[in-house]
């Protein structure tokens, strides 16, 4: 039975490690969790026994329970509820000219707040907008600014691969992707190709790139002058995973293309 448990906070807030407190809750588990102000609602991505290497042993705060029939239904209205929220704010947004989109809402469990996510290109003063809706709600209000990688988790989809957007399959944090990484596994720098539907670099462009590097230590660049069993040639191509270079040695019809493998 897992002692320390990670899990994803509503549909989408933050990635928090729990106490299980004895509950036997699985990956995908629904379960009421303590919360900041009372109780909120989250589901368990992953179990573990200790906590992960480097987390602070500061206590933890606890499962309550797993969720119950009742605690469903109640999270389903909560859904129901956000449309709601999310007309009146927009409506609120238009009153006010604020230069923001909104982009989604979220009820905490107990509906003591509600965290509303927006997109903008600069900072907006909100201050007169949360004063809105806390009056209209009666409930704490969370204005968060996302930025267009959070919008595409937030919302999911499928990438080019086939396959359900890391960030709102299993992605905990966004970590830095630089066109560096592109260029040293080869991939063409194209951005629709290197692009995820959030319009910015894929998050998997880093997941290999180490290895690629590592891969691609003391190999020669294409382009460069490199000496071979038969003479002096140019490397024309490099397969990084293989070690492997095609060398082109002499010009015109009588230039020929040789394999060298790196060990």
């Amino acid at each position: 039975m897992p002692g320390i448990v990670q899990v994803r906070l509503r549909e989408s807030g933050a990635v928090v490690l729990f106490d299980a407190a004895g509950i036997d809750c699985k990956s995908g588990s629904c379960v009421i969790v303590e919360a900041e102000r009372g109780v909120d609602y989250g589901y368990v991505i992953s179990e573990s026994e200790l906590l992960p290497e480097g987390k602070s042993e500061a206590p933890l705060r606890k499962i309550v329970r797993l969720a119950t029939e009742a605690d469903l239904k109640q999270i389903e209205e909560n859904k129901a509820r956000t449309k709601e929220a999310i007309a009146t704010c927009e409506k609120k947004i238009a009153e006010r000219k604020l230069d923001m989109k909104l982009v989604d809402a979220e009820y905490s469990f107990d509906r003591t707040k509600i965290i509303f996510y927006f997109t903008a290109e600069g900072r907006v003063d909100f201050r007169d907008l949360v004063k809105d809706l806390a009056r209209i709600f009666k409930a704490r209000i969370e204005l968060r600014q996302i930025g267009v990688r959070d919008e595409a988790k937030l919302f999911g989809g499928f990438g080019a691969c086939g396959r359900e957007l890391c960030c709102a399959k299993f992605l905990k944090d966004f970590e830095p992707v630089t066109i560096r990484m592109a260029k040293e596994q080869g991939l063409p720098l194209n951005p629709p190709k290197i692009s995820g539907v959030c319009g910015r670099l894929m998050c998997c462009l880093s997941y290999e790139f180490e290895t690629y590097k590592f891969l691609a230590k003391d190999l020669p660049k294409e382009g460069e002058k490199v000496n071979t069993p038969e003479g002096k040639g140019k490397v024309v191509s490099v397969d990084i995973l293989k070690r492997k270079v095609t060398v082109e040695i002499g010009q015109g019809q009588d230039a020929k293309l040789i394999e060298m493998i790196y060990k």
